[in-house]
């Protein structure tokens, strides 16, 4: 476990280091100049060449990566081009909302995939098991944003029973804004962990270890949830991280849908601007998520994995 866990870890690092150098280099690619951004279009050359001499555009690429990356040691992502304010106070501002929203569909997103992964699991092939799988993979099929525009057309703009939106509203004190867009990010990913656990199940119950414990006395409760369960949740705790994934993509859909100024409006409106600094920030957050929820889905994933241990005598 220990040897699995430091070959992990230093994967994570190489990975951490080529997300690096890819957001530099496709943010340097991106069309546009930062200089012009800032001036605007009536901009002389001279005003262009200056600017781009005080943010440094005018230096090798390779000096730029290097002072970049300087930065970053010492938590400096830079300034905004429009704001100039510093990015990291930007991502710190908006990342409040991004977690509320990403944490409480995990929440519901996890028992949910789980009752309904276990139940198909033991129920394969029944009308149960049809039904719960047809519904779940209708929901993956719709894209997010017409999900979400049939719901606030359903539960907003015709009923009033939920807000439309979350503009201006503080989603801890107002908790009824997360209702709709956590519906559209739960609905999206369900299927696929539910599916991986429901395979999980399905073939640890025709298993010989599931048969020899009921020939023990064992009771069914005690089976699926103490021995079947943890041996069926590898593969979904795996699909878990490239659900979240998911919810990182979503997200940026979601909140602009729903008007929360979260870190997904922040990436969008930085795009639009062509703020650079801005757009690596929140490419290197959003990477960060992904290769550390890798690292700990790995990891779990291999701890519940059964393996045989071979005893010398």
């Amino acid at each position: 476990m220990r040897g699995h866990a430091v070959r992990r870890l230093g994967f994570a690092v190489v990975q951490a280091l080529f997300v690096l150098v890819a957001t530099f280099a496709v943010t340097a690619l991106l069309p546009g100049d930062a200089a012009s951004v800032v001036l605007g279009e009536q901009a002389t050359d001279e005003q262009v060449a200056t600017v781009r001499h005080q943010l440094g555009l005018d230096q090798p690429l390779l000096d730029r990566f290097g002072n970049w990356l300087s930065g970053l040691v010492n938590g400096d992502l830079g300034r905004s081009l429009v704001t100039g304010a510093p990015v990291a106070d930007e991502i710190v501002r908006r990342f409040a909302a991004t977690a509320v929203l990403a944490g409480v569909t995990l929440l519901v997103l996890v028992p949910l995939a789980l009752v309904v992964g276990v139940v198909c699991g033991l129920r394969e092939g029944s009308r149960t098991d049809r039904v719960l799988t047809a519904v779940t993979l209708f929901l993956h099929s719709i894209p997010e944003f017409v999900l979400g525009l049939l719901l606030v057309a359903g539960f907003a703009v015709h009923t009033g029973l939920l807000p439309a939106t979350a503009a201006g509203t503080d989603l801890t004190a107002r908790p009824e804004v997360l209702v709709l867009p956590v519906i559209v990010l739960v609905a999206r990913q369900l299927c696929d962990v539910a599916r991986q656990l429901r395979i999980g199940i399905a073939e640890q119950t025709r298993g010989p270890v599931a048969e020899h414990l009921r020939l023990l006395g064992l009771p069914e409760r005690t089976v699926v949830l103490r021995h079947l369960l943890p041996a069926a949740a590898a593969p979904a705790v795996q699909q878990l991280a490239r659900a979240v994934e998911g919810l990182l993509t979503g997200t940026v859909i979601v909140e602009s849908l729903f008007a929360i100024t979260g870190l997904g409006t922040g990436f969008v409106e930085a795009v639009q601007n062509r703020d650079i600094p801005q757009v690596q920030g929140y490419v290197l957050v959003f990477a960060g998520v992904v290769v550390l929820g890798n690292l700990a889905a790995d990891l779990v994933a291999h701890r519940l994995t059964p393996r045989r241990e071979l005893v010398t005598w």
